[in-house]
């Protein structure tokens, strides 16, 4: 990555202030659902509006933990790509393995279940473009070189046009001065 975290204690914070703020935007916008269901509408603007100012903050951690000057699109979808693997690898499977061995009710491993298949195919959907762009790149690279290989072979064409027709002959001088040629 091109924004290596460091091993310190800020970074934990910085993406514990980022995971605090991004739960308080989608809890707030879910209370604002509430308060309108009961008819407040006043308390659901509320909500609303410090949920936007919740997401201020939340990409504000994000600016320093993947600064924008230095990420690109393939790191963005490498992260993203790892981020969902972990989820349904990792995260997700020992929630689930956790709400059986309390007793949860079905519906809450069913939920942690079903969130894993989601990141699943969201990781491999991240991965896919991830892998898309590296060979696109890579093709930029190699039609780049196809350019400059058809210069070389016009510029060596056109040297040998130039050349008398009939036999290619080698001075004796040439073959003294280059005996292994």
């Amino acid at each position: 990555m091109t924004n290596k975290k460091p091993e310190i204690k800020t970074w934990k914070n910085l993406e514990a202030a980022f995971a605090g703020e991004s739960m308080a935007y989608q809890k707030y916008m879910y209370f604002a659902k509430i308060a309108r269901k009961n008819g407040d509408e006043d308390v659901a603007k509320l909500f609303e509006e410090t949920a936007r100012h919740e997401t201020g903050h939340a990409e504000g951690h994000l600016r320093n933990l993947y600064p924008m000057e230095l990420m690109t699109t393939e790191e963005c979808l490498k992260v993203a790509s790892e981020g969902e693997h972990f989820e349904y690898t990792e995260m997700y499977p020992q929630y689930a393995k956790t709400a059986r061995e309390e007793g949860a009710d079905a519906h809450l491993i069913k939920e942690f279940m079903d969130g894993a298949e989601e990141c699943k195919e969201h990781a491999q959907i991240f991965k896919a473009k991830w892998d898309q762009k590296r060979v696109e790149k890579v093709s930029k690279v190699f039609n780049a070189l196809a350019k400059v290989e058809q210069e070389h072979y016009e510029n060596y064409k056109a040297a040998l046009d130039k050349q008398p027709k009939g036999k290619f002959s080698v001075s004796d001088d040439y073959l003294k001065e280059n005996p292994n040629s």
